[in-house]
């Protein structure tokens, strides 16, 4: 698998290239945003590592441009530990976050949760798909299909639309959403959840403000309407 490293500092890059390369992972790097979006048009790309702080264009606009044209998972690593930044990169389109100073160790076994979750479809298996009411998910794209519309989905994204499927009615307080999307003990804040399920109603909902199939459980959490 293929990843993308986007970071300034050499030093860095090179310790992170050297220990992802030791997993098995083909890594290619980029130092300044531009090169960042020019490197990212590669289909064969896994996965981005996102600095925040980079000469050219910033990490958020980096971000937000590579969603024009990829849903390929993104971690955007930041010096930042300020809620609005890790607010303002989900947002932007990133699937997690990881705040500097960070273990190596955490970034492997982050890269590995989301890749595995990416591609859990044995590779016999051309046409899996899950229906439930009107939402059609396809697990080879990564997408949903609604009525007769087709939407693609971030990973998280995908990730907690396929929860809500399989669990029509079900209330999930964000604890909940949070154990089963990024696992059990993952060092993450609610409010996550809730920049997500904002940006995945934006998706799937004709009208965000007034959803027919994510629906909120005042005081709890979010639940499937099964139409």
């Amino acid at each position: 698998m293929k990843i993308l490293v986007v970071e300034d500092e050499k030093l860095l890059v090179k310790g992170i290239k050297f220990n992802l390369e030791q997993e098995g992972y083909q890594v290619i790097t980029a130092f300044d945003g531009e090169e960042a979006v020019r490197l990212a048009h590669d289909d064969s790309i896994d996965l981005i590592l996102l600095d925040l702080m980079l000469p050219k264009m910033d990490g958020f606009t980096v971000c937000r441009t590579i969603r024009g044209f990829s849903n390929v998972p993104i971690i955007m690593l930041t010096a930042k530990s300020e809620d609005i930044d890790k607010i303002l990169g989900l947002e932007y389109g990133a699937d997690d976050y990881i705040t500097k100073p960070f273990n190596i160790r955490e970034v492997t076994a982050r890269i590995k949760a989301i890749l595995r979750r990416m591609n859990p479809t044995p590779k016999g298996d051309k046409s899996k798909v899950l229906v439930s009411g009107d939402i059609t998910l396809d697990y080879n794209f990564r997408r949903a299909t609604i009525g007769d519309r087709t939407v693609e989905l971030t990973s998280k994204e995908f990730d907690l639309l396929e929860l809500f499927l399989k669990n029509p009615g079900k209330v999930y307080t964000r604890e909940n959403l949070l154990d089963s999307a990024w696992g059990i003990g993952y060092p993450s804040e609610e409010r996550t959840i809730d920049v997500h399920m904002r940006r995945l109603r934006e998706k799937i909902e004709e009208n965000p403000a007034e959803p027919k199939y994510l629906k909120t459980k005042w005081g709890v959490g979010y639940y499937y309407k099964k139409d």
